[in-house]
């Protein structure tokens, strides 16, 4: 279910120059915040369960996985590159499945390890803090690929819907209507990060069973679906 021409050439056109420089540009800020940050206030819990939650998980993590998840298949829809790619004697899960894990490794590599980075210099992983955003960071990084791959496969404008939903569903609506956290990937990687640190520096609005099954949901359903789409892309093709 991996091929390793495929994944060669997404990896090729997600670390383009260009892509490659929206991808380093907010883990960046993120590593100079925490700088100075630390610089500025020293060791603190809090402040680094502030940096770590309101700019790593808020905001870094679902913009990366925007980026890699509609670039990974949207950019060959659009220009109708993909039709090389599905007269190759590929399977369509294959294909998908491949992409999928290609975005997965970008937004990990671009988001998780930053956040380690930036919690082990705000303090130095105290409470676990760190670690803690560190697996809230790799979750989020599975269901947030799959469901912006989708959205690559459905949508010429995946990018912009992606943003809307990483933007304003989950940081204005979330922020602002209570019942909407519950459909917040955020939501669901701290319920994660709050089982590793513990204590009441990391929290959520979704319990750890709860956030546990919609992950794995949205993330089985999304590659699922985006292995239909591409099935009915082929046929298309075809006619």
């Amino acid at each position: 279910m991996y091929d390793p021409t495929v994944a060669r050439l997404t990896y090729r056109a997600l670390l383009g120059r260009r892509r490659a420089l929206i991808l380093g540009a907010l883990p960046l800020l993120l590593l100079v915040i925490a700088v100075a940050v630390r610089g500025l206030t020293g060791a603190d819990d809090q402040t680094a369960a502030d940096v770590l939650g309101g700019f790593a998980l808020a905001t870094m993590v679902p913009i990366i996985g925007v980026v890699a998840g509609t670039g990974a298949i949207g950019p060959e829809i659009d220009d109708g590159s993909v039709v090389y790619l599905l007269s190759k004697p590929i399977r369509r899960p294959t294909i998908i499945l491949t992409k999928l894990t290609v975005a997965i490794a970008v937004t990990m590599a671009f988001s998780a390890v930053p956040t380690l980075i930036a919690g082990l210099v705000l303090n130095g992983n105290g409470q676990q803090i760190a670690v803690a955003y560190t697996v809230a960071a790799l979750v989020a990084s599975i269901a947030y690929a799959a469901l912006f791959l989708l959205l690559g496969t459905v949508s010429r404008h995946a990018v912009v819907f992606g943003l809307v939903y990483a933007l304003v569903w989950e940081a204005l609506f979330g922020s602002l209507v209570p019942g909407a956290r519950t459909l917040s990937i955020q939501q669901w990687a701290l319920a994660v990060a709050h089982k590793v640190a513990g204590g009441d520096l990391v929290t959520s609005d979704v319990g750890l069973p709860t956030a546990t099954v919609l992950l794995t949901a949205v993330t089985v359903l999304a590659t699922w679906y985006a292995g239909q789409k591409l099935r009915s892309l082929t046929l298309a093709g075809e006619e």
